[in-house]
């Protein structure tokens, strides 16, 4: 019998925040979220850390309310929220009170699948968003974030992966942020965690940073893989996730069984491809194999945000450099794992590497909290000398972080209450008085988007969205008439 492979779609969410930096609304999920819901996914990726925080400060849409729009509209799958663990949706560890109250929201808004990692793989900064997650009944899938370093081999991934089943995680899976994974390294390192997780899902969440993604999807499956993540077509590939038609297709091929309904998916992609060019935004296509991206493991995204950041310095011509040093500052640093937010204290350190004239002079605040292990434990060493530089003699922390942040929400409540909701509450926790007040005086979401179930529908709604438009006429250019009815000219006057 055919092995079945179950997928995840990321489309709704991380998806367009690789290629779309995130701006996907509300609105322009309408059409497509009840076409994936169709198709026989395990399971809809919506809300995330990036995403959480895109919504609250830049869309000013409730990323509650969206939880719960979107849960009226996909019936038939479970959708996901995502996010870093203690650190919930932002780059701080928050107090055990607030990551309790943050999993009974999730619930009560609509959510049924959890997926969670840390971003330096430590297990503890889990204890409590998981177990919190499975008490309100939640399905809960922990990550172990992948990287290539002397020091994160399989044997290490395989103690991770041990800690996390301790927790009583429904799966696991690999998280692989800027698609290292190799298919030699596949081989040894599926077959070991599938070793450990026994019966108890292992899945598979890459992306295509260095070209490999899609061929990396497929043998993942072959070694043991029991899930992958993947985007609908025209949000896929890039610095996205592999294509769920190709990698159906593909491991169709290879005798898997895969049951998931192609037709919506392929209805959703063109939609999509609607939505970005009329929204002026990129569809993914293949990337070019790099060996360099193994050196820096920077993902794409933040690339060309940095590029963006140094050309009014004018010194966008010290990229490459800078990423050069980026490779230099992991090694320093014990090897942290390029991903959020340890990518971005990475980079700045970089910068200001080779910027000053002499490296590590300066030293960002967040990068000596690293150092001393306030985040989490460092999975490398960090030369004695470098770590005395940056730690001014600070005593190290040894514990578990979420333990030494004090409990927030008693005293949210007295310093910025009264609330409306517990929903407001945590939005208070996750931010400043500015971006809360104007998430709030933004009112409710708006979901309309000038698309519609067929084309001539869309056509209609862009024209009437169109203000300088009081008239239009429609005329059937085949010549034929298909109702009977003699009518095959349309003229519309507008109000």
């Amino acid at each position: 019998m055919a092995k079945k492979i179950n997928l995840i779609d990321v489309t709704l969410r991380d998806a367009h925040q690789c290629l779309w930096a995130t701006r996907m609304t509300t609105g322009m999920m309408r059409e497509t979220a009840p076409l994936l819901d169709r198709a026989g996914f395990e399971a809809i990726d919506l809300v995330g850390g990036a995403v959480f925080d895109v919504c609250v400060r830049f869309l000013r849409e409730d990323p509650w309310e969206r939880m719960r729009i979107l849960s009226s509209w996909v019936t038939e799958t479970p959708l996901i929220i995502h996010h870093r663990g203690q650190s919930l949706f932002t780059f701080e560890l928050f107090a055990d009170d607030v990551v309790k109250l943050t999993a009974e929201r999730i619930a009560a808004n609509g959510m049924r699948y959890h997926t969670t990692y840390d971003a330096l793989n430590d297990i503890r900064n889990l204890e409590v968003p998981v177990r919190a997650a499975k008490n309100v009944g939640l399905t809960v899938a922990g990550g172990v974030v992948f990287t290539e370093t002397p020091v994160h081999t399989d044997a290490y991934y395989e103690k991770k992966t041990k800690e996390l089943l301790k927790l009583g995680v429904d799966a696991v899976y690999i998280k692989d942020p800027s698609g290292l994974l190799r298919p030699e390294r596949v081989a040894t390192l599926v077959p070991a965690l599938k070793k450990v997780c026994g019966t108890t899902p292992l899945q598979l969440h890459s992306h295509c940073l260095s070209g490999l993604g899609p061929y990396v999807a497929v043998q993942a499956i072959e070694h043991g893989v029991d899930c992958v993540h993947t985007a609908t077509s025209t949000l896929a590939n890039a610095a996205s996730h592999p294509p769920t038609e190709l990698f159906v297709r593909n491991a169709r091929r290879r005798g898997f069984d895969i049951d998931v309904d192609l037709e919506p998916i392929e209805q959703a992609a063109d939609i999509l491809a609607y939505i970005a060019a009329q929204e002026d935004k990129p569809t993914g296509a293949p990337m070019e194999y790099d060996e360099f991206h193994f050196h820096h493991q920077v993902p794409g995204g933040m690339i060309s945000n940095l590029k963006s950041q140094l050309e009014p310095l004018g010194i966008a011509d010290r990229l490459e450099e800078i990423l050069e040093e980026a490779g230099h500052v992991r090694r320093d640093l014990g090897y942290p794992i390029p991903v959020s937010p340890f990518a971005q204290f990475i980079m700045t350190q970089a910068v200001l590497n080779v910027m000053g004239e002499e490296r590590y002079a300066t030293v960002p605040d967040e990068v000596r909290k690293y150092v001393l292990g306030a985040y989490g434990e460092i999975a490398g060493p960090i030369d004695p000398n470098l770590f005395d530089r940056i730690t001014q003699g600070t005593e190290p922390v040894t514990e578990r972080p979420g333990a030494l942040v004090e409990p927030g929400l008693k005293r949210l409540r007295k310093e910025r209450g009264p609330f409306m909701s517990d929903d407001d509450l945590l939005l208070a926790a996750y931010y400043d008085d500015k971006e809360y007040s104007a998430l709030k005086a933004a009112g409710p979401i708006q979901t309309d988007y000038p698309l519609g179930a067929t084309p001539l529908e869309t056509l209609v709604k862009e024209i009437t969205a169109r203000r300088e438009i009081t008239y239009f006429s429609l005329k059937d250019n085949d010549g034929g008439n298909d109702s009977g009815s003699g009518n095959d000219n349309l003229a519309v006057q507008l109000p």
